[in-house]
């Protein structure tokens, strides 16, 4: 071991002196430690707000995606069941795709639904009861009755959880659907009206859905949206990350007048949101790395003015200015290495088993972290991944080198003759 290191590292705390010296070294290994602490908590603090993020992202589009498909090919402004007619054909083509695994039909609309003086609005999916399994798992989240009472000609309707409690309905109940289109007569305009008996009840855990979605038979959508409901066929893809690619590969194969939209792009602006955030917390937390980084600057400055004997004493004994640039180097590297180490592993501690300590403090305060008809979900999730670790290990090293480097050269610029003249 050179004597720089050996000597850098009991400036950092690292090593331990004797006597008379130990006590001098207590004061630049006090101010060491607190630069260390600082990072270590800058530093593990941005690992747990990320993998959080990462999780609440993760979580949020999986349950989404419990109830979306991953792509629709849909035929824009036409009839659902001239659409449906041919849906077969549609589906026998999107499956030469290799990635493509399952395929059913479906019609969306939007519609009001009414129960009495309650009254909602609702986005209506008709689907075919014995295909949807294919490309969604709505039917493993049925609460109450079961998904293949969706018959045609039954108008049986299914309803999140949510918005049967916001209509007052259970299973057996009856309401009345109504469509934006209708018909014009002397005495106004009427809206087509349907009544649909509730034959289930799903929860997905995504809340807007759970309090806005409402499943029906697709020939039973499509006789009641006959002339506004968009229609054509879901798919669900092995990789749900490549569906951008998939989409783009069948609106080549499929003819001109299909359309294919993917998860990303019918959920584009929320998931762009989740984006900007996590970059723009990334960068707001890493100033509490460049605090810690600003706090080790001025802690080497003070260890250099608290040191200058010491320098002056190396540097009559032949000790050149690079040797003494070294010593705080390595008292500065090992400050940030250290620190950076105790708050990856920290921050790992913490974002590993947030999903026990959260539930902890919740019920230590009585206090709900995350409302559901706010945040979408009621437990915090985390999911740390390795590159955003990396990433703040690295930013907090190089910020830590680039504190030592000036006062290493004030060091090294340090005459000996005009240090000892006053000692």
């Amino acid at each position: 071991m050179s004597y720089e290191f050996w000597i850098g590292a009991r400036y950092a705390g690292l090593a331990r002196g004797r006597g008379l010296r130990l006590r001098r070294d207590r004061f630049v290994s006090f101010i060491a430690a607190t630069s260390m602490a600082g990072i270590a908590l800058g530093v593990a603090a941005l690992i747990v707000v990320l993998s959080v993020m990462n999780g609440f992202q993760t979580q949020v589009r999986d349950r989404m995606l419990s109830v979306l498909p991953h792509i629709e090919l849909y035929v824009p402004r036409a009839a659902p069941e001239q659409v449906l007619q041919h849906w077969q054909q549609l589906a026998q083509d999107a499956e030469k795709n290799p990635e493509v695994k399952g395929a059913a039909p479906f019609v969306a609309a939007q519609a009001m639904l009414a129960r009495g003086d309650a009254l909602s609005g609702a986005q209506i999916r008709g689907i075919d009861a014995k295909l949807e399994h294919a490309v969604s798992d709505i039917n493993q989240q049925m609460t109450e009755g079961r998904l293949d009472a969706l018959t045609a000609g039954g108008f049986g309707i299914v309803l999140g959880n949510q918005l049967a409690g916001t209509l007052g309905v259970s299973v057996g109940d009856t309401l009345m659907v109504l469509a934006p289109q209708g018909s014009i007569s002397p005495a106004g305009f009427t809206p087509r009206m349907r009544q649909f008996t509730v034959v289930g009840i799903f929860s997905s855990g995504y809340y807007e859905y759970d309090a806005s979605l409402a499943f029906v038979n697709y020939e039973d959508a499509a006789k009641v949206f006959r002339d506004g409901g968009t229609s054509g066929v879901r798919l669900r893809i092995a990789d749900m990350q490549k569906a951008p690619v998939v989409a783009s590969e069948l609106r080549t194969t499929m003819p001109p007048y299909v359309r294919a939209s993917d998860w990303t792009q019918s959920n584009r602006t929320w998931f762009a949101a989740v984006q900007t955030e996590k970059r723009m917390m990334f960068l707001i937390l890493a100033l509490i790395v460049a605090v810690a980084a600003f706090n080790l600057l001025s802690s080497l400055v003070m260890a250099v003015k608290d040191k200058q004997s010491d320098i002056a004493i190396l540097r009559t004994l032949g000790s050149t200015p690079a040797e003494i640039a070294r010593i705080f180097l390595v008292q500065g590297s090992l400050i940030g290495v250290v620190g950076t180490l105790l708050g990856v592993g920290l921050g790992m501690l913490l974002a590993y088993n947030i999903d026990v300590i959260v539930p902890f403090i919740e019920r230590m305060l009585g206090v709900q972290f995350l409302p559901q008809q706010i945040y979408f979900i009621s437990e915090l999730p985390s999911n740390p991944q390795s590159s955003d670790i990396i990433a703040i290990a690295v930013t907090s090293l190089v910020l830590s080198l680039l504190a030592t480097l000036y006062p290493s050269w004030r060091a090294s610029r340090l005459q000996p003759a005009q240090v000892l003249r006053h000692d």
